[in-house]
Formats: structure tokens, sequence, C-alpha cells
């Protein structure tokens, strides 16, 4: 999961929470405010019938409404106490909404009119006239109310929804801007190649994080080219100091066989050290090949007929087939290639020499080209190898070789825009060069 999208989606569920907690509390807060606006409308109607029952000594005559309902009960001399309820209020048809009330203090409206119940808000309070002590009981519908709530509340939901849809637009606009200098930068870290004498550019950002950490891939970046160039120089240099001394023992080696007289015992010595020198030599020759190669110096590109080119190399290879009683079978079709005609040759004997000399006496190598590949297979005692057979100097066990031919040949195929992969399958070790479309 992207950062951006997990932040939004953080960020989406966290105001999400915060605005239904908020909402919440909102809704209940205009609830509380509206019924003590209702409570001091009920307060006002009690005052006018205190008012109404100390100027004239007896009830006020009550009129049913759509919006009040006052209704007085005889009640025991200190029997209510006064507070507000939440109670229902009966909601009169139109036609019965205009007749009046006469004082019938022992019947609910309810029972003298059709209609239904609506919520409403009430206060008990209690009067006495004259040696009379009546419990009064004023309703008002809380419609209206519920009504605005319901208003505020679709309101307030309809800004909450809105906004959430701003933050998300918002969020994607900018933080999509703001990232660009790390997907930039992301970017030329994809591209980095460590034998590009190209440095890597640095966005420009004023986020002080993503200058921080251009600075750092920059830096870490040039030391890498530093120090791999560093490594390249020695490997040369080393290479070019070793061929003389070499070549030195060679010649030596050379003079020293031809000399007579030589016990069985000083004559195996002399074979091992010339063997080892001849391993040294085919080393250090492999070493100098990768140099050229990663910095590109053989460039004598051509069309080079890559069907001819293994032919021939099947013909000169012929002699070691047959030594060791290998089966060889072939598939060849014409394919062009525009490449080094040196490097394409090394490439082919390596990978055979890699079939052969790595197979069993009796076993099979099998080639064949086709238009979009060369595959070459043989069978083998072992089983599936790594991926590190691409490493240089790694070797399996029993072998003889120096441990560079698969990464000259790996090499040479990046260089000239082709792909080797290895991969075991039905009992044969299987070496692909996918060819550039």
């Amino acid at each position: 999961m992207k950062l951006i999208t997990k932040y939004n989606q953080v960020n989406v569920i966290t105001t999400i929470i915060i605005m239904l907690i908020t909402g919440v509390i909102y809704y209940q807060a205009v609830s509380l405010i509206l019924t003590y606006q209702k409570d001091k409308d009920l307060v006002v109607e009690e005052q006018e019938i205190y008012e109404y029952v100390n100027l004239n000594n007896k009830l006020p005559q009550t009129f049913q409404s759509n919006d009040q309902q006052i209704i007085f009960l005889e009640a025991a001399p200190g029997s209510v106490k006064r507070r507000f309820i939440d109670t229902v209020y009966f909601k009169k048809r139109e036609k019965d909404s205009l007749h009046k009330n006469d004082h019938d203090h022992n019947k609910h409206p309810a029972h003298k009119h059709h209609g239904w119940y609506e919520a409403g808000r009430g206060l008990i309070t209690f009067v006495t006239v004259g040696d009379k002590y009546y419990k009064i009981l004023i309703i008002e519908s809380k419609v209206e109310t519920e009504d605005l709530i319901r208003i505020i509340f679709s309101i307030t939901i309809g800004v909450i929804l809105l906004l959430l849809i701003v933050l998300l637009l918002t969020n994607r606009l900018i933080l999509n801007r703001l990232w660009k200098p790390f997907y930039k930068t992301m970017g030329e870290l994809r591209l980095f190649n460590i034998a590009d004498p190209r440095d890597i550019s640095k966005s420009e950002t004023e986020i002080d994080e993503f200058k921080e950490l251009n600075n750092a891939v920059f830096y870490m970046t040039a030391k890498a080219k530093h120090d791999y160039k560093d490594l390249k120089s020695f490997t040369e240099n080393a290479s070019h100091e070793l061929l003389t001394p070499i070549a030195v023992i060679n010649s030596k080696l050379d003079t020293l066989i031809q000399t007579e007289n030589f016990s069985d015992r000083q004559s195996k010595l002399l074979n091992d050290l010339y063997t080892a020198v001849s391993r040294l030599n085919r080393l250090n020759q492999s070493l100098l090949l990768l140099v050229k190669i990663e910095n590109k110096l053989l460039s004598d590109q051509q069309i080079i007929k890559l069907g001819i080119l293994l032919e021939e190399t099947i013909i000169q290879f012929e002699e070691i087939f047959l030594d060791k009683e290998l089966k060889l079978t072939y598939s060849i079709s014409d394919k062009d290639i525009y490449a080094s005609r040196y490097l394409i040759e090394i490439l082919i004997s390596n990978l055979i020499g890699n079939a052969i000399r790595h197979n069993y006496k009796g076993g099979e190598v099998i080639i064949n080209l086709t238009a979009e590949s060369l595959t070459i297979q043989n069978t083998d005692g072992d089983t599936a190898l790594t991926d590190k057979i691409f490493t240089r100097f790694y070797k399996s066990s029993g072998s003889e070789g120096s441990g560079l031919g698969l990464t000259i040949s790996k090499q040479i195929c990046e260089n000239v825009g082709f792909s080797l992969s290895y991969l075991y399958k039905d009992s044969y070790h299987t070496f692909v060069v996918k060819f550039k479309g």
C-alpha cells in the first residue's frame, strides 16, 4: 500500500469518527437549547395563568390549539410537584382544531376528538383558586422543534460530507504535489547505473525531509560510483600488471620443461605448476575482458549471422563432445543480430563450454536457436542451481573453472541488450538468451 493511500485512509477514518462524535454532540446541544427555549415558553404560559387567577379568582377559559394544550385537574392540596416532562401531544384533525374546550377537567382531549399523538414538552404545576387546589398540565408540541433539529442536522451532515469530499480532493492534489520530489528521486534511483558517468540529479523542493533525502541519495550514489571507479581501476591495473610476470613464468616453465633428466616427482610438480599458471592466466584474461565489457571498450559492432556462428562454434567443440561421449541435439534457425562478434563468440563458447564441463560422460546437450531466443540445455547429476551462478567467482562443488564464465556471459548479454536467465526443468539445466525485440 502506498504511503499516500495509507495516509488518506487513516485521515478519512479519523475525520469520519471525529465528525460523528461532534455531530452527536452538536445534535444534543441544539436539542437542549431548543428544549430550554420550549421550557421558557411553558413558564410564560404558567405566569399568564397565575396572573389571570390573581385578577379574576377563577380558572381561565382555555382553548385547545394545534400547538398547545392546557388541562386543569382537581387534586389534593400539596400533592403536585412542579416539574418539566417529555410527554405526548394530541394532534387534532383540522375540522376539530377550532372547537372550544369547555372546562371538562376530567377527560383527556383525546377522548373527545379524533387525531394522533406527537412528541410534546410539558410543565406540571399547580394553582389554588379559592378553596380548591388544581393540578395544571401545560403541553406544547415539539414537532416544529424536532423538524428544526432535523433540518439543522441535515444541513450539518451535508456540510460534513462536503467537507470530507473537499478534504479528500485537497489531500489528493496537495499530497501528490508535495510528494513529487520523492517520486522523482525514486525514479532516478531506479535508473541509476553505477557505471554511468552521469550524476543523479537533485530534485528542487522546499521540504526539509526531502532535501535531506536528496542529499543522502546524492552522497550515497556519488560514493558508490567513486568506490566502483577505484575498484575498476584497481582490477584493470592489477590485471595489466600481472600480464608480464605471468608471461615470464610461462616462458621459464616452457624452457624448464624442455630440459632433460627430470624425475617423475619433479615432472609432476612442474606439470602442476604449469597448470596453476595457466589457470591464473585465464583468470587474468577474464578479469581484463570484464573490465573492457563494463567500460564498453569493445565497440566493433556489426551484423552477425548467429546461426552460422553457432554452427562454427559447435564444430570447434566437436572433439570434446566425442571425447566425453555426449549426445548433441541442435536446431538452428536464421537469426541476424547487431553486436560485437568478439563478444558473441565468447558468449556462445562460454555457454556451450559450461554445458560440456558440467555434464557427465554419456550425457546430453540440447541447443535450440529461434528468432526470439537461444536455449542451451545440459544434463547433470546435480539438482537445480541458484541465481548465484551469475555472481563473480561463484563455482559449484568440484568445478575447475574460474567462476567468471557465466558472469562474463551475463555481462555480455546486458551489454548488447539481451537477457540471460537460468532454470531447471525436467532434469535439464537450461540457459536462455532472449534477444531484444
